[in-house]
């Protein structure tokens, strides 16, 4: 599956100044890491976006949001932004702060050892 290389673009513009922040192909999309952390990425041409539980309902009444449910089942947690919701740069970073807030909650990941 391709993912819209335009939005990439401007997710990577917002991470540009950040050593702790990487993208993985993931999902048939891209994924955006944040210290080992799924923050945000691209299904297609919506953004995905990891918002947490507690955001959860209130993220899903913003226009554009819907259920994730990449596997058939909605994923609390996270939700699908259509295009038309982030059209605006000011609309895509609002969504990509409440990602990152909620990725900065969570623990650091342990280093695996090789």
């Amino acid at each position: 599956m391709a993912y819209d290389e335009a939005l990439a673009d401007r997710i990577r513009s917002y991470f540009q100044t950040r050593c702790d922040a990487d993208e993985r192909k993931m999902f048939g999309g891209l994924c955006f890491m944040v210290e080992d952390h799924m923050c945000c990425g691209i299904v297609a041409d919506a953004l995905m976006a990891r918002v947490g539980p507690e955001r959860y309902e209130a993220c899903l009444e913003q226009p554009g949001a819907r259920e994730m449910d990449f596997t058939g089942r909605p994923m609390k947690g996270m939700v699908y932004v259509e295009t038309d919701a982030i059209r605006e740069d000011e609309s895509l970073a609002r969504w990509i702060d409440i990602c990152r807030e909620f990725v900065g909650s969570l623990p650091s990941k342990k280093k695996r050892l090789q």
